[in-house]
């Protein structure tokens, strides 16, 4: 058994390889949220419920229309995308102009809908999807054995967080979403269809929650309740990182998917409430978050 100063390196790999991994979804899904609130300023307590339904889609379209993995990692965020279009347009623009509160509840009532409605269904209990033939395997590290679909993972979140990010921030197209959603008069007034921007917007942050969905389903159980169990730690890692701040949400995400695994074996008590004592913290010295502006 290799050790260095006492400390287990193949125990210590390992869960600095359940960090990253749960990182990675913590990463895909807190972005999703800050793109939401920072340029919508909609507080979208569905996105845990929405992270479920891209598992179950995956799941679905496997079982009963023989759709693979690759397929659904394509066509289960658009379709996620596109149940998020229809509710913004439908559900959130009426109360656009109301306080925040009545966005968080609408969302909040939506999530125990469709947790409700998949218990009913299917129950409780977690259902199995398969890990793709082709990322099967794994490959002998010096301190640890590495699973080819935990590096797909680690990789496909990355390459997703990043590519958003870019886009958002550097390009043109970025700069439109974000004048639209910080100034909409004088963007309509070049005629810039901010109604259209937002609905995009919104569908894009939920169909990253989908995207997160299917690269989960193979890892854990495909069940209800994996969106309710996750929720509650993106919203607290959204805000250390900054309610809104993109970058934040991306480096705070694989951080404390760090930060949790290094607990789990230094530590394994603390490992399940280690992000929200991080949170008070920060919030004690910077209330923003750490990447985040004040108002």
């Amino acid at each position: 058994m290799a050790t260095f100063l006492g400390i287990n390196l193949f125990g210590l790999s390992g869960q600095l390889l359940v960090g990253l991994i749960n990182g990675s979804f913590y990463a895909l899904l807190s972005l999703g949220l800050a793109i939401i609130f920072g340029l919508l300023r909609i507080i979208n307590f569905a996105q845990g419920a929405i992270y479920m339904l891209g598992a179950f889609f995956a799941w679905m379209a496997l079982q009963y229309f023989g759709i693979n993995y690759w397929a659904a990692l394509i066509l289960v965020p658009l379709a996620v995308g596109i149940i998020g279009v229809l509710m913004e347009r439908f559900l959130l623009r009426p109360i656009a102009n109301e306080d925040h509160l009545y966005s968080l509840l609408l969302t909040f009532g939506l999530a125990l809908i469709l947790q409700g409605v998949f218990t009913q269904t299917y129950g409780s209990s977690g259902l199995s999807y398969a890990i793709p033939e082709s990322l099967k395997g794994g490959t002998r590290l010096p301190f640890m054995y590495l699973p080819n679909y935990r590096a797909w993972i680690i990789v496909a979140s990355l390459t997703v967080c990043i590519s958003t990010w870019w886009a958002i921030e550097k390009t043109k197209l970025g700069a439109y979403l974000r004048a639209g959603t910080e100034n909409p008069q004088m963007m309509q007034a070049f005629g810039i269809n901010v109604p259209l921007i937002v609905t995009i917007t919104f569908g894009f942050g939920v169909a990253l929650a989908g995207f997160a969905g299917v690269i989960a389903a193979p890892v854990y159980a495909v069940s209800p309740e994996m969106g309710s169990n996750i929720l509650i730690v993106v919203f607290a890692i959204v805000v250390i990182g900054g309610m809104g701040s993109i970058g934040g949400a991306i480096i705070t995400g694989l951080g404390m998917g760090v930060v949790e695994g290094l607990t789990k074996y230094f530590y394994p008590e603390a490992s399940t409430t280690v992000i929200f004592l991080v949170m008070v913290v920060v919030l004690l010295v910077k209330p923003a978050g750490l990447f985040g502006k004040e108002a």
